[in-house]
């Protein structure tokens, strides 16, 4: 551990100045040599190097979303090449190359913070063999030296013996108690982590090789701060479960507010950001109208939970347009009123007609024929075949034909059909 402690050594001497800077204003809150002014120094440094490494994640952010555009492909692939492994791997990486993505860029912070961690890891060492390091001088050294965080020393570790516990002012049960609680909390907030990652922000309908990393990762990471962490100082062991919290508060965010498609964060998103539109009208927030814009641009490659939602925005009449707003559709469109005001009016619905039974069909055809052949219902307009104006001395016109039985039963007027035979009435009345 030395020799690649000292590999980096150039960042030692920075890494001892911010430390010695927190202490100094902790210092005059707390106490120079209590616990609380080291040990918030060392957790003020880690929220110092994960702001510094914001842009770093927000790349790998874009790297991860690149990934995410290619799953078609990778399905694509894996269904082509499923019984030949070896050439399915080798089309993954020819893809990855073409594409210029990177299946490890997920490990760029890990890999980006490692060199300050071997340096405070460095700076403590030095603490506990009683060696000044960087910017630490001896009156800094002797501070550090009688801090301790509930009982247990800045540079003690889980596997010292009692008389090197003894000599920095402590017991050894209080140093295996402390060092035991923190190296569970580091490991189990690393598993929460990665499955927080593998259960709701991965699409699961595409099985690839970064998902099986991802998996993988998931528990060799735990197992690894639980086997390395009993030789961390009790000061490295704060920054790492720190840095750990810090990760896991930054993931919660952005796979709350950026899910990755077809993931289960994606419906729960979603459904969220359906009840919000509703309920306003509108998209209101930059990062809301990205997602709706990218949604829409999909066009028939949307996921189930993309469907839903443009779904969702239909029924409730509203339509996502292609620059991420969203409108009230033709349907639920605003009506300005007189005084201009604007209401919303749906457009009516055609309704359909009643559909009867055969027999009240053929009841109501046998009652309307049969009333107006014996004339016990006549209509007070007048009809085509009578005329108001008609002498008294006309011929009148012969009887019709009785009307004829229908197979269904009930009888059809001539009148009823339009159809007039036999002798015509004459259409002038003849003068004598």
């Amino acid at each position: 551990m030395d020799t690649i402690a000292s590999l980096f050594s150039f960042i030692t001497t920075p890494v001892s100045w911010v430390i010695v800077q927190f202490h100094t204003v902790y210092g005059k809150i707390f106490g120079p040599d209590t616990g609380w002014a080291w040990g918030l120094s060392i957790v003020s440094l880690v929220i110092l190097i994960r702001i510094c490494l914001i842009p770093l994640f927000v790349k790998q952010i874009k790297s991860t979303r690149a990934m995410q555009t290619l799953q078609p492909e990778m399905k694509k692939i894996q269904e082509r090449y499923k019984n030949d492994k070896q050439r399915q791997s080798e089309e993954m990486m020819k893809l990855y190359k073409e594409t210029g993505t990177n299946p490890l860029s997920s490990c760029l912070p890990i890999l980006a913070q490692s060199p300050f961690f071997f340096a405070l890891y460095h700076v403590l060492n030095g603490i506990a063999t009683g060696s000044t390091i960087g910017v630490i001088n001896d009156s800094l050294l002797a501070s550090a030296r009688k801090a301790h965080i509930f009982g247990a020393p800045l540079a003690a570790k889980f596997t010292d013996g009692s008389s090197k516990v003894e000599a920095l002012g402590a017991s050894l049960t209080d140093v295996r108690v402390v060092t035991a609680v923190m190296i569970v909390l580091m490991s189990a907030s690393q598993f929460y982590t990665q499955r927080q990652l593998m259960t709701k922000n991965v699409d699961t309908t595409v099985k690839t090789p970064f998902m099986q990393q991802q998996k993988m990762l998931m528990y060799v990471f735990p197992v690894m701060f639980a086997v390395f962490g009993i030789n961390f100082p009790v000061g490295v062991l704060v920054y790492w479960l720190t840095t750990n919290v810090w990760t896991m508060g930054q993931q919660m965010y952005v796979i709350r507010n950026n899910p990755t498609p077809g993931s289960k964060a994606q419906a729960a998103y979603l459904e969220r950001l359906t009840k919000h539109v509703t309920s306003h009208g509108k998209a209101g927030k930059r990062s809301e109208r990205t997602i709706i814009k990218a949604i829409v641009a999909k066009g028939r490659d949307r996921n189930e939970f993309e469907r839903k939602f443009i779904n969702g925005l239909n029924k409730a009449g509203l339509a996502a347009q292609t620059d991420g707003s969203v409108v009230q559709s033709e349907s639920q469109a605003a009506v300005q009123t007189e005084d201009g005001t604007s209401t919303s009016a749906a457009a009516p619905k055609r309704q359909q007609p009643k559909r009867q039974s055969k027999s009240q069909r053929q009841s109501g055809s046998a009652a309307a024929s049969g009333g107006k052949a014996a004339g016990d219902t006549p209509s007070s307009e007048p009809t085509s075949l009578s005329k108001s104006d008609e002498p008294e001395d006309a011929k009148p016109a012969e009887p019709a034909e009785p009307a004829k039985k229908q197979p269904g039963g009930g009888t059809r007027s001539k009148a009823q059909s339009g159809q007039r035979k036999g002798p015509q009435r004459p259409k002038s009345p003849s003068k004598k």
